[in-house]
């Protein structure tokens, strides 16, 4: 059967994608008949799940998040704050707009818009202030920055409006490119992200957040080459912001360069041990590169800071069924599944545990709950028909793993 399991990067990059943890661990190859995990990553804000089978393309403001491989997370998770708008001068205007960067910062919202607005009323031509209230009313949707995390969405259509006409007359402000190229993404429009991001790099060469942002709308077209340069200088830019490096981690992941990640995600473990996407991330980077032992201590890190996210269970699940515990695997599992009943590699790796004992009813089961929930996933299908094989006495012995996997016990 398929293995699954991807992390939780683009998980974070592009929240919409769907699917495991980190997302750039290799699949399991379609020969493999012997039921085995998944792994496939969900693009959302870190620690994508494991699950067997193909992961679906991407597009995430998200990174993460294996199948035989695993992916990891902005590219998911939170984002990072946009950049005070206030300048280096001394004016009452300049002193407003500080006032209001500071609210911002802090969560302040209504105190923000004040200062703002008072900004705005004494530097009418200035687009700053009308940019932080655009940045307020973005903040007061509440909706995650993650890629087409609200399409046709009425208030970021209004917000795209706005930017817009700020633009026609302040073509070149960086600030306003970069709010308009992150709405686009809310709004799944990466070419109209790309485009006025591509514009904000050209003004503002050196600000790590125009480079990520940029990043996350070319993964969502298919520019993982591209994406994995401007992941790779926004984390030059702020090398001790560990948001860069867990995106830039999973951007080598979706390219194939596993160890490049594991050293990414290292790093942004050391700088925020406790953060659970980053461990997370780095767990399922260790499951891609078939190290399970050293997979283990991060996702069990990454469940214990973040005992509510399923797709963390699920990695962690799939770890010790590739150690050979399946007991253990099917109690994470089944808890995953608790917490998210929606989890197809949650079920897709259930059933494999089912098969592997020889309880070709319970598999069946949770494979077509899998399909239930994705009827075009194309692991749900290929376990269906490698189970049916099994039952025919045609398939190869339960238990026998994909290629380069260890097969979990009976």
């Amino acid at each position: 059967m398929r293995y699954g399991c991807w992390f939780g990067w683009v998980s974070w990059l592009l929240g919409a994608m769907g699917g495991c943890a980190p997302a750039t661990a290799p699949d399991t190859p379609a020969s493999a008949a012997a039921l085995a995990p998944s792994a496939r990553a969900d693009v959302a804000s870190g620690g994508g799940d494991a699950a067997g089978g193909t992961a679906k393309a991407m597009p995430s403001s998200a990174p993460a998040a294996p199948s035989s491989g695993t992916a990891p997370s902005p590219l998911v998770g939170d984002p990072i704050a946009s950049g005070p708008l206030a300048r280096d001068e001394q004016s009452p205007a300049a002193g407003a707009l500080a006032a209001g960067d500071a609210a911002y910062a802090a969560n302040r919202l209504a105190d923000a818009v004040r200062e703002y607005e008072r900004a705005r009323a004494l530097a009418k031509d200035d687009p700053a202030p009308r940019v932080g209230l655009v940045r307020v009313r973005l903040a007061e949707t509440g909706l995650p920055f993650d890629y087409a995390a609200a399409p046709r969405d009425a208030r970021l259509v209004a917000l795209a409006r706005e930017l817009d006409g700020i633009s026609l007359a302040h073509p070149d402000y960086p600030p306003v490119l970069l709010e308009r190229g992150r709405v686009a993404l809310m709004l799944g429009d990466a070419a109209a992200a790309e485009g006025s991001l591509t514009r904000a790099v050209t003004v503002a060469p050196k600000d790590a957040e125009v480079y990520s942002e940029l990043a996350v709308a070319e993964l969502a077209l298919g520019k993982t080459r591209e994406a994995l340069e401007h992941f790779r200088l926004a984390a030059e830019y702020e090398p001790e912001v560990a948001e860069r490096l867990t995106n830039l981690g999973t951007a080598y992941m979706m390219r194939g360069l596993v160890d490049s990640a594991i050293r990414a995600y290292e790093k942004a473990v050391r700088l925020a041990p406790a953060d659970p996407r980053a461990a997370g991330d780095l767990g399922t980077a260790y499951l891609g590169a078939n190290q399970a032992e050293k997979a283990l201590p991060h996702l069990a890190r990454a469940v214990e800071l973040a005992p509510e996210r399923a797709t963390f269970r699920n990695n962690l699940g799939y770890a010790y069924q590739l150690r050979g515990d399946p007991a253990r695997a099917l109690e994470l599992y089944e808890k995953a599944l608790e917490l998210d009943p929606t989890l197809g590699s949650a079920w897709l790796n259930l059933g494999t545990v089912h098969a592997a004992r020889g309880d070709y009813s319970a598999a069946e089961r949770s494979f077509r709950r899998a399909l239930t929930l994705d009827p075009e996933d194309p692991r749900a299908k290929a376990n269906l028909a490698d189970l049916a094989e099994l039952r025919a006495g045609k398939g190869a012995p339960i238990g026998s793993p994909p290629p380069g996997t260890r097969a979990p016990n009976r």
